[in-house]
């Protein structure tokens, strides 16, 4: 016989529901059970099922918050019972309900999955209430356990995966000191639209560049790594100046497909035997040059963003001669849209400057973190922009 009744118990409303679903050919135990139920004083809903065929489509809804099983259906038994339920509900209390004989079975199903048993006959009101409230709160509790171990592994996954993509500079001079910081706007991640990097050319060059990609997210993320993996390759390929940047436009527009991305970045070649340092700026703003009369804002021709006007860009390139000892420091704008005190200001370039005048001398790599801080302090959380610094300092001898 088929029991499918659902009863409804309804004491106290600040108790919770505990769905059960009740898997038991003998009529009169499902009787007993029933009214066992309805003594504890717990708000329940109750099903019944006589075989575990019969129960499979309720297992299989992830409806119920514990399951009490007879240890002995027509169509399973014993742990294999046990094995088959939590296969199907694997995040649902199961207690095991056993004959006066079989305690030894019940406790074996433990091993089986089951969050504890009962023996018929043996079972009062409160006993069942605690042993109820109790399987149900262990299961959610591995259930919790288990989720945040599969994020954790997921996130671990992410962070490795990421770790790889940031950029490693290919450098072999010893008169060019890198500093670089890349701090990604969305929380918890390691890469964000923003991209740097620095390569020193067969032609003794070193080229650098930073760059940040429209809007944000995995899409905007993974663009970004593809522009710098592209710009690498072009590099140590040969490409330089408009032509680099053409086909760098050209990686852009494939891997955006119908999305409206654009890419903005500054590239420099840096020659330390000439002295000079070649800017082309594609939608970018110019780098700062510290020299020993203090920090200033590089004039330099400006060109079209990469996917704005994609093969009529124009990039004319900028000649700026280099003091024999100073510093190039390239960003993208999320070291500068960010709010400047309590108002609805903009930090801006003006007022990274005089930022950067308060800060006290001190090596490089202090001075871009002691930069970052003071320029993001103000904002107060209210300005979450992926933030990538570059800086390039020098000391040649004349």
């Amino acid at each position: 016989m088929t029991l499918t009744h659902t009863h409804v118990a309804t004491p106290a409303p600040a108790d919770p529901t505990y769905r059960i679903l009740l898997v038991e050919d003998d009529e009169a135990d499902a009787l007993l059970v029933e009214e066992l139920l309805h003594d504890t004083g717990l708000r329940f809903e109750l099903t019944t099922r006589t075989t575990l065929a019969e129960a499979r489509p309720e297992l299989s809804s992830h409806a119920y918050n514990c399951v009490l099983l007879d240890l002995h259906l027509p169509d399973i038994s014993g742990a294999e019972a046990v094995a088959a339920v939590r296969a199907l509900a694997p995040h649902t209390a199961v207690i095991v309900l056993t004959g006066l004989s079989e305690s030894q079975a019940g406790a074996e199903t433990m091993t089986a999955g089951a969050q504890d048993y009962l023996v018929k006959g043996r079972v009062e009101p409160e006993l069942l209430r605690r042993t109820l409230r109790y399987a149900v709160y262990r299961s959610e509790t591995e259930r919790v356990a288990a989720q945040a171990q599969k994020a954790r592994l997921r996130a671990e996954e992410n962070a490795r995966l990421e770790r790889r993509l940031l950029a490693q500079p290919i450098l072999e001079t010893t008169t060019v000191t890198v500093t670089s910081r890349y701090l990604p706007g969305a929380e918890g991640a390691l890469l964000g639209g923003d991209f740097l990097d620095v390569v020193e050319g067969d032609d003794g060059l070193l080229h650098a560049v930073v760059g940040d990609v429209s809007g944000h997210g995995p899409d905007a993320a993974a663009v970004g790594v593809c522009l710098r993996v592209a710009w690498r390759s072009l590099v140590l390929g040969g490409h330089r100046g408009p032509a680099l940047l053409g086909l760098m436009e050209r990686v852009l527009v494939a891997e955006c497909g119908d999305e409206p991305l654009f890419a903005t970045c500054t590239i420099i070649t840096l020659d330390q035997k000439a002295a000079t340092a070649t800017l082309h700026l594609a939608g970018h703003h110019g780098p700062l040059l510290t020299t020993a009369e203090g920090t200033r804002e590089v004039p330099a021709a400006h060109g079209t963003a990469l996917g704005l006007a994609p093969g009529i860009g124009h990039w004319t390139p900028t000649v700026l001669p280099l003091p024999a000892v100073g510093a190039l420091t390239v960003y993208t704008d999320g070291l500068t849209e960010g709010h400047h005190g309590s108002g609805r200001d903009r930090l801006g370039v003006e007022g990274l400057l005089d930022l950067i005048q308060q800060i006290p001398p001190d090596d490089p790599a202090a001075h871009v973190d002691h930069l970052i801080a003071q320029a993001q302090a103000p904002n107060a959380a209210r300005h979450t922009d992926d933030v990538a610094v570059l800086r390039l300092d020098w000391s040649t001898a004349r």
